[in-house]
């Protein structure tokens, strides 16, 4: 494991902006690492507001989306909204769905078949609008690559309007309206949204037509707050708004389908960490191993009991997602094993019956044992297909595009990508890929990192700071939980190791310059084999996030191990 300490930003700024806000020289570097570097920035997040939401009619084609839908509406035309299997299709789906039937019902919803139809618009979806009498179609968290489907659509006579959040290629789609804040021709201020964050943006443009305010929207926020926190996005400007009210919708009153869900886990209060761990991998097991229509029919569902009954089928779902997880990675690792391929720089599987549904995960598992670009192969149909996932700096997509003349077809971005191939040419892409990957990656990318925020003493954990660092919640990409490195750290002779496996790290540690101190309690995950270092009173070193741990209706201070390493 490599610590790196993220360089200092400039002293002047931060000592400016401490003085400010009157906290400490490291809360100040904290918030600058965040790109926060005035007190009006810091005012803007450290308290969140709805007002700082940007008007919808920004985004290029909003007008367009907004008239196109009116003119549905008023001659009464049936309208179809069609989105992906994951959590950011399946919940911006329920939410525009769930917003026009307030106050229109001709409409449907339409989620592909993973296995049958893949991802994305499918022919399959429009004929179904055709058969139907569908004659606009909205799609969400897909469709900017569209351009023959859109096109096999028009010919039918149904417009498609597109809301998509990724990057769009060298031609767009001939819809009615395409809103991608990605478009190079869009100014939109904020353009991280998710599918789900632009489907809100849509319903808050309707919404204006309609006298309504935001206040009358936060309702939705629960599904926008799950899908930011399932689809990993920066959390910063605009997400980090929504996320956070969302969460306190989640927490307050959220629809029937995701209480039923919270009602299931019996977790008093939910952070974005339970949103992206408790709620999203439910949401998801729906696409994975039966159909994403469960998704929606869960979070549209408006009767409590009813949405148990569908949060106890999807809770099956999701065991059984759970259980194959479990045992296609033992069969891969076994697999990596027997092949002698403990020393490659790529891990590249294969089994014909492996689980389409959970190939994906299965890759991030092994990467938790081999930390190299990994791919995970099954049989669908005549051809093999995988999921890629990647290690934090290497760019998996172009390293497949690099062997593209092995593949049928590949899609996706630097860290995760799927793709398919012919069987006969399984065993030359695999040398292929390993041959790319070994000639372009970096040795050190091969080691995870743990990008270290600040080193701190004890001393300076302090209520006032465990009250700050609350304020910088929700947590997720360029907002991580900060993570504090801490030097010449004792056990106090309380050290253990717990878990059926003996895999986790359980110590009371003080250090030495503040021996005098109450000690710390502290929990190291997967750290149970370094327990060793910690052992009669040896000084260790200590890489943190400071955690509040709730047991039994108390809630104490703890450190939350990241890595722990013998004292220089």
């Amino acid at each position: 494991m490599r610590w790196t300490l993220k360089p200092n930003p400039p002293e002047e700024t931060v000592k400016h902006l401490a003085k400010a806000l009157n906290v400490e020289d490291f809360v100040a570097t904290l918030l600058v690492q965040r790109g926060i570097t005035t007190f009006e920035e810091a005012r803007a997040f450290f308290r969140p507001s709805l007002d700082n939401l940007h008007d919808p009619f920004l985004m290029k084609d909003m007008d367009k989306a907004v008239s196109r839908i009116e003119t549905a509406i008023k001659n009464g035309e049936n309208i179809l909204v069609f989105g992906d299997y994951d959590v950011d299709g399946t919940t911006a789906v329920s939410l525009v769905s769930s917003y026009l039937k307030t106050y229109y019902p001709n409409v449907a919803t339409y989620i592909p078949d993973r296995y049958d139809e893949g991802y994305g618009v499918s022919f399959k979806g429009i004929d179904f609008a055709d058969d139907n009498e569908f004659t606009l179609i909205i799609a969400l968290d897909c469709g900017i690559k569209s351009i023959d489907h859109v096109n096999y659509a028009k010919a039918k006579n149904i417009d498609f309007i597109i809301c998509d959040h990724h990057r769009p290629g060298n031609s767009l789609p001939d819809a009615v309206a395409i809103l991608d804040p990605k478009r190079d021709d869009c100014t939109y201020p904020y353009d991280e949204l998710c599918g789900c964050g632009i489907g809100f943006k849509l319903i808050q443009a309707l919404g204006s037509n309609r006298e309504q305010s935001i206040s009358d929207l936060i309702t939705y926020l629960d599904l926008v707050a799950a899908a930011i926190a399932a689809d990993i996005v920066p959390m910063t400007g605009e997400n980090r708004v929504l996320a956070y009210f969302g969460l306190q919708v989640i927490n307050s009153d959220p629809r029937p389908g995701i209480k039923a869900i919270i009602h299931q886990i019996k977790k008093q209060t939910l952070d974005i960490t339970d949103v992206v761990f408790i709620i999203a991998p439910r949401i998801n097991a729906a696409g994975r191993i039966k159909h994403g229509n469960h998704a929606v029919e869960l979070l549209t569902e408006f009767d409590f009991e009813q949405a148990q009954q569908f949060a106890s089928e999807i809770e099956a779902y999701n065991v059984e997602r759970k259980d194959l997880d479990k045992l296609i990675t033992k069969e891969a690792l076994k697999q990596i094993e027997n092949n002698g391929e403990k020393e490659r720089f790529t891990s590249v599987v294969f089994q014909e019956d492996w689980h389409k549904g959970v190939i994906g995960i299965v890759a991030s598992r092994l990467i938790e044992t081999y930390y190299r670009p990994t791919l995970v192969f099954t049989k669908s149909g005549d051809k093999y297909a995988a999921s890629a996932r990647s290690v934090k700096g290497f760019d998996v997509y172009n390293a497949l595009e690099s062997c593209a003349e092995h593949l049928e077809q590949f899609g996706g971005h630097m860290y995760a990508a799927g793709m398919t191939l012919l069987p006969e040419k399984y065993q030359e892409f695999k040398e292929a890929f390993e041959k790319e990957v070994k000639n372009t990656i970096h040795p050190d990318l091969l080691t995870p990192e743990i990008a270290v925020d600040a080193e701190i003493n004890f001393t300076d954990i302090t209520p006032k700071l465990i009250r700050i660092l609350k304020q910088f919640e929700p947590f997720g990409p360029q907002n991580m939980t900060p993570i504090f490195l801490t030097q010449n750290i004792k056990d106090t002779g309380y050290g253990k190791t717990m878990g059926q496996e003996d895999d986790h790290l359980k110590l009371f540690v003080k250090q030495s310059r503040s021996l005098g101190t109450e000690g710390l309690a502290a929990i190291g995950f997967n750290l149970g084999n370094k327990i060793e270092l910690t052992a009669h009173q040896k000084p260790f070193q200590a890489v943190y996030c400071i955690d509040e741990n709730e047991w039994n209706g108390k809630v104490s201070l703890q450190l939350r191990l990241r890595d722990i390493k013998a004292q220089n």
